[in-house]
């Protein structure tokens, strides 16, 4: 969770339309080609990890510790261990609601502010060990770590470096103490997808800041989960899109100066759109709360956001280059609340039904302007991510036709690039066959992993894509076509939203 003390002081996976390989295959810097010329990557690109998290999609966010028996959206550090006493917890019920949800993975609040650690660390004495739960014997990272796995998701943690309690903080010798926190998580409970960093900075119990050592804590990092990727306001592996609303700018490159940022960094209004200059691979994650607050709290159980206040969501971080990471706090029990639990499964309910499967028929064929000997313009419609059309080699334009076969009607074209050999399309134009003639029904500039592009609701026996300019020979692994009038049907009914 982000906060204002961060500018103050220095400042699925796809559930529905699910391409067949969602894993990605790997590839060297250049793609060989039967006729002897090469793709080139255009650097930058991704890592292997990289690319397997954008392919998630969306996970999910858990803020979970005493916040959640206060009240408090930031806690103290005052607070007694004691207050932490879920009665019911069940890390299998979270996982089993996430799982249904179509999300991919998890990241929990390991410590946040506070300094409460959801786990027996020695480090700290404000720990699950100090509280009545589970006797005093509990450990919520290694409950929820076992339920994710389980149930076939990624498990990831949030550690905050600011701490509120323990008595180091301010020093020297804290950063010790929080690579020794580090250490001890990333060692004990398997593998981890992302390491979350919060930039947020305040004043510890005696009245200190800290001056963090983010080289050295990114050192252990990849010293200990070399597959895992690290999350702050400038990565270095994955960014902030610049707010908390779950809302990602049209334009949305996944590439950054990466140098020019850290934790907590005041130019945060660079983040949300990236840079088609970058030297860096660093794409974007949207994080939201499906509440007001991070903290569960029972005077918000009538503002959890509803099913297709989801599912805009969905279209305005997915849809745009990023992955949705959505909060969801379990209650005082210990568990997902039931209002939190229908709007998801409201919410998947919406996505199925919209993004569920293409409207493009399985008869459709597909022709392009030119195309690479391996790369034709049917692999536009295979499912595969892996596969993908290609132009002419050394071409930054070209044009593909859908040619539907029969009248289609859609509001929806989704768009997806091989980022893998690097992000590429700077300026694409839709176009649609509509009364014996085309029409232009939208235009836009990036597309990346994913861009859902909205248009007036279209219906056409041919689509047109057109790529004006891009960086490199464009790659594009998929379009689809959907109807989002599919998302109006009454029911499920939405949960009350904010």
């Amino acid at each position: 969770m982000r906060s204002t003390i961060v500018a103050a002081t220095a400042l699925g996976c796809l559930f529905a339309f699910t391409p067949a390989s969602s894993q990605p295959r790997s590839e060297s810097a250049r793609s060989q080609q039967r006729d002897g010329t090469s793709l080139q990557a255009v650097e930058p690109v991704p890592s292997p990890a990289q690319l397997r998290w954008q392919r998630m999609e969306f996970t999910a966010f858990v803020h979970f510790g005493p916040n959640a028996f206060t009240g408090a959206e930031w806690g103290t550090g005052r607070e007694q261990p004691a207050v932490f006493a879920p009665k019911a917890l069940d890390a299998r019920q979270w996982a089993k609601t996430f799982k249904a949800a179509g999300m991919t993975g998890v990241i929990v609040t390991a410590k946040h502010h506070d300094g409460f650690c959801l786990w027996p660390t020695p480090e700290s004495t404000h720990t699950v060990a100090a509280s009545p739960w589970r006797d005093g014997k509990g450990d919520l990272l290694r409950e929820l770590s076992d339920a994710a796995r389980a149930e076939g998701l990624e498990f990831g943690v949030y550690l905050s470096p600011w701490d509120r309690n323990h008595p180091s903080y301010g020093t020297p010798a804290y950063n010790d103490v929080f690579v020794r926190m580090l250490e001890d998580v990333l060692s004990n409970y398997g593998e981890i997808f992302e390491v979350w960093f919060d930039g947020a900075n305040g004043e510890g119990p005696n009245g200190k800041r800290q001056v963090y050592d983010w080289p050295r804590f990114h050192d252990v990092v990849r010293r200990l989960q070399p597959n895992a990727v690290i999350f702050s306001d400038a990565g270095p592996g994955v960014r902030w899109v610049g707010n908390e609303r779950g809302e990602a700018p049209l334009t949305n490159w996944a590439m950054l100066d990466r140098d020019r940022y850290q934790p907590g960094t005041p130019l945060s209004m660079d983040l949300p759109e990236g840079s088609e200059l970058g030297r860096a691979y660093v794409p974007a994650e949207c994080d939201v709360s499906i509440r007001p607050g991070w903290f569960w709290r029972a005077a918000e159980n009538a503002r959890v956001k509803s099913p297709r206040t989801l599912l805009r969501l969905y279209e305005t971080s997915v849809g745009r280059n990023c992955t949705l990471l959505l909060n969801v706090p379990p209650d005082d029990r210990g568990l997902i609340h039931e209002n939190d639990v229908k709007a998801l499964m409201g919410m998947r309910a919406l996505v199925d039904r919209v993004y569920g499967a293409s409207l493009v028929p399985a008869a459709a064929r597909a022709t392009a302007s030119a195309s690479l000997d391996r790369h034709p313009p049917m692999a536009l419609l295979d499912r595969d991510l892996d596969t993908y059309w290609a132009p002419a080699a050394g071409a930054r334009t070209g044009v593909v036709t859908i040619d539907f076969g029969a009248p289609v009607t859609f509001d929806r074209v989704r768009l997806q690039e091989y980022v893998g050999l690097g992000q590429r399309v700077s300026l694409f134009e839709i176009e649609a066959f509509v009364d014996q003639a085309w029409t232009r029904i939208a235009t836009g500039t990036t597309i990346g992993h994913t861009r859902i592009v909205a248009a007036n609701v279209t219906t056409a026996s041919r689509l047109r894509l057109r790529i004006h300019d891009a960086r490199g020979v464009p790659l594009i692994a998929s379009l689809s076509v959907h109807d989002s009038s599919k998302a109006a049907d009454p029911s499920p009914n939405d949960a009350n939203a904010h």
